[in-house]
């Protein structure tokens, strides 16, 4: 098994939160100690999944602490992304003083730089801090993809080592792979239904949205490559399958945090503007969980 410290599952935690929107603190700490104890690799609060965007930069800074408070001994890698680079070095400054171990990054959003200024913000975060940076390519959400070229470039940072890999294009994170493998540098899958090739082409892992609700799988299927055991792992991968697709029935954490409901009792409660899943996504969603829960229950 490699002994990258990005190697393995990472769940991408919700927020949950009260009816009247205020952050369920309890059920939050309670989340980090089911996930621990199921085996995970590390934790990533307030990414995309954890709401970040209706999150305060207070709000933000006190999951993280919630978070860090909870844990026994994983990683915690905080989201700190933001489309402003003094916002985003103030997020990475305040969650390294929480005691974040590393830091997650989304590229900025909306305002769409081009490569030179891409390059300029993620070496200001990571000049700011002393603690690993983790690049997330997500281009669905900001319009723009990490040039190749770029993510060659920043992997020479030392303090940035990973990236988060979530463009759906498996031979634009392949390429990444190959460029990048005589760094410090682990290649993580961003989404879940490509976890298996994207390791199995020399990533180390996944930030999985589909964890949160049943880890033990998914911690099986990532050690089982890890460990060369490739058949179990492909196994593995089309048994979860369903839910991959279940979680992305509507805009993520819709449908996960409807799942986290089901399964564990956590409030199904999203930020304006996203809303509660329909109603006809969740007798469907249901019976995904009723499937794959006989699995996670023999792992």
């Amino acid at each position: 098994m490699t002994d990258h410290p990005f190697a393995g599952v990472y769940p991408a935690m919700t927020t949950p939160f009260h009816e009247d929107g205020s952050i369920d603190f309890e059920t939050l700490q309670a989340d980090v100690r089911r996930l621990e104890s199921a085996g995970v690799d590390g934790l990533v609060p307030v990414g995309s999944t954890g709401e970040s965007a209706t999150l305060t930069h207070d709000e933000h800074i006190e999951v993280v602490d919630a978070v860090i408070d909870a844990v026994e001994d994983v990683p915690v890698i905080a989201g700190a992304g933001s489309n402003s680079t003094r916002e985003a070095v103030s997020l990475s400054e305040r969650s390294e003083a929480a005691g974040a171990d590393a830091l997650l990054h989304i590229s900025p959003y909306y305002n769409k730089p081009e490569p030179a200024g891409m390059e300029h913000h993620y070496t200001a975060v990571a000049d700011a801090v002393d603690i690993p940076v983790i690049l997330y390519n997500v281009p669905s959400r900001t319009g723009r993809n990490i040039e190749i070229e770029s993510a060659e470039r920043l992997a020479r940072h030392p303090n940035i080592t990973g990236y988060k890999a979530a463009s759906g294009d498996m031979g634009r994170i392949s390429e990444v792979i190959e460029r990048t493998q005589d760094e410090e540098f682990a290649v993580i899958s961003g989404d879940d239904g490509m976890t298996y090739p994207v390791m199995a082409a020399g990533g180390t892992g996944v930030i999985s949205v589909s964890a949160n609700v049943f880890p033990e799988p998914h911690v099986e299927m990532t050690h089982a490559v890890l460990d060369g055991d490739y058949d179990r792992a492909r196994e593995l991968h089309h048994e979860l399958a369903p839910l991959f697709r279940g979680m992305f029935v509507e805009t993520n954490p819709i449908p996960v945090k409807e799942a986290m409901a089901m399964e564990h009792g956590a409030p199904p409660h999203v930020r304006p503007p996203l809303t509660r899943l329909a109603p006809d996504h969740r007798d469907e969603l249901a019976a995904v969980l009723e499937s794959v829960g006989r699995l996670a229950a023999t792992a």
